[in-house]
């Protein structure tokens, strides 16, 4: 292959990737920052929000759950890591607790009372303390670090009688010249799927619903590794097809269904239906212009 050619098609490996950047600031995350809260609910004063100073993430998401505050509560106070879990990808959030892989679909007594200063473990390597807290209202989690860089609010607000909005809020901060940037990036990008899939574990708890399986778990992060997978292979076979523009339309495509089985919250069948699409797609483009493997 030749320079100019190499130049070229890491050129166009280039543009894929500023499509789908761009496709995520400006259309993806802006409604995941919001999942499920009403305009109020984002203008609206939080306890929390003068914890961390000029947050570089923001997100407010909210869901409507049948239930008093008094009930939803205990389910809110017992969360945490070698807790009771948070109800969301036990698979990956669960991987290393003292409790096991399951979060808790039943009220834990002993972990009814957090205290404002206890530590909160979040996983394996990393924890928080709790802040403010007050019983059937709201409940802070906080770094530990003075001044705060990071402060999670997770409030109840009555509807009616029977029914009640649970409003999450998350303030970050982001660490640009630290090692925690790493984490601070993957919070940006896990973060619009893991809180609404908590948020659901908890009305599902409250509502007397039954929680989604393992199964249906695996099979979800499966769907998203097989699209990354795609994604990744038809990024090289711009380098490795001598028709390299087949390629490229082809890693746009693989990078939009990434996104999309990442944040489109698809039912599975569809998300699967979708990777296998796009895997059926690859191998007969492949066969139709086969690789053409040359020096470099």
């Amino acid at each position: 292959m030749k320079l100019d050619s190499r130049m070229v098609r890491s050129f166009s490996v280039f543009v894929v990737l500023v499509i789908l950047i761009t496709v995520y600031l400006f259309f993806i995350r802006p409604s995941q920052l919001r999942w499920g809260a009403a305009t109020e609910e984002m203008r609206r004063s939080m306890p929390g929000d003068d914890l961390v100073a000029n947050p570089n993430f923001v997100a407010t998401r909210a869901i409507t759950i049948r239930g008093r505050p008094e009930d939803i509560w205990p389910w809110i106070a017992q969360m945490g890591f070698d807790r009771a879990g948070y109800y969301g990808y036990d698979l990956i959030e669960n991987i290393g607790s003292k409790t096991g892989i399951r979060s808790a679909e039943s009220i834990v007594p002993d972990l009814q009372h957090p205290k404002t200063g206890g530590v909160l473990p979040i996983s394996k390597v990393a924890h928080l303390t709790f802040g403010q807290i007050e019983p059937n209202q709201f409940l802070i989690w906080q770094s530990e670090a003075v001044p705060h860089d990071g402060a999670f609010t997770w409030a109840l607000y009555p509807v009616d009688e029977s029914n009640t909005r649970l409003v999450s809020r998350i303030r970050l901060r982001y660490h640009r010249a630290s090692s925690a940037l790493a984490l601070d990036l993957f919070t940006e990008f896990a973060d619009h799927v893991a809180v609404p899939k908590i948020l659901a574990g908890i009305r599902d708890r409250v509502e007397g619903r039954v929680p989604e399986s393992l199964v249906s778990e695996a099979i979800e992060i499966a769907i998203w590794i097989l699209a990354f997978a795609e994604f990744a292979i038809s990024i090289v076979l711009v380098f490795c097809w001598r028709q390299w523009w087949r390629a490229w339309a082809l890693a746009l495509s693989a990078g939009l269904l990434l996104l999309f089985v990442l944040y489109a919250h698809a039912s599975l069948w569809f998300g699967a239906a979708s990777d296998c699409g796009m895997a059926i797609l690859m191998l007969w483009l492949s066969r139709r212009a086969p690789p053409r493997w040359s020096q470099i």
